[in-house]
């Protein structure tokens, strides 16, 4: 991805009419281009591992490989760096922390108006996490009601780069932002990512962005 607003884009979802609307809607933005469609899971890791798209709307509800499955094989695959959204008619509880704790960038309601979505997109690529305003208050009590707090970086003992790391992260870098920031090649910031969750006892680079903003300055 050589701009924030260029990129390639991948629609999974098993809704022909729904994929169709989707391309409708892209067509709208000249910086967000359709490059492929999956009816399913399995067809969409396929192609997300040929096109290497910048950006997946990802449904959750799927037959076969559910939406968060395909999720949990797409960041579990190093060769991919998508930002990856959820996109659904789903509003349960359940479902938005589950997606959020495997690693979504995001998660959309389909009734969401065109020109907010297009806006949630833009967003989304310039290393936001995005969630339908709907949705706030639920995901804030999630928070409340979550378990143990995770270690502060001082008794995790993080090393200056992983601290430096985890701060980016915080201001909504992908992987590939940070290694151009910091000169290092993509693979050891996902490195030094994976060894920071753990030791800090989080689960997702989403866990430890939020984390870090509620901590303040302290946590960085």
């Amino acid at each position: 991805m050589t701009d924030a607003l260029d990129a390639r884009v991948l629609v999974i979802d098993d809704h022909p009419l729904f994929r169709k609307g989707v391309a409708d809607l892209l067509d709208m933005e000249p910086a967000l281009w359709l490059v492929g469609e999956a009816a399913d899971g399995a067809r969409g890791l396929e192609l997300a591992r040929t096109l290497a798209p910048d950006l997946i709307l990802l449904d959750l509800n799927m037959k076969g490989l559910d939406g968060i499955e395909t999720l949990r094989r797409l960041r579990a695959d190093e060769a991919l760096d998508a930002r990856i959204v959820m996109l659904t008619v789903s509003d349960l509880e359940a479902d938005v922390v589950a997606a959020l704790r495997t690693g979504a960038d995001g998660y959309l309601l389909k009734d969401t108006e065109p020109e907010d979505m297009l806006a949630l997109l833009r967003d989304a690529m310039h290393g936001r996490l995005v969630i339908s305003p709907q949705l706030t208050e639920l995901i804030a009590r999630a928070l409340r009601e979550a378990p143990a707090e995770p270690l502060h970086p001082d008794e995790a003992g993080l090393t200056p780069r992983e601290r430096e790391i985890l701060s980016l992260i915080a201001r909504g870098y992908s992987n590939k932002l940070i290694a151009r920031d910091l000169y290092v090649a993509v693979g050891t910031v996902k490195v030094h990512v994976k060894h920071l969750l753990k030791k800090l006892g989080l689960r997702t680079r989403v866990e430890a962005a939020v984390w870090v903003v509620n901590a303040g300055d302290g946590a960085r």
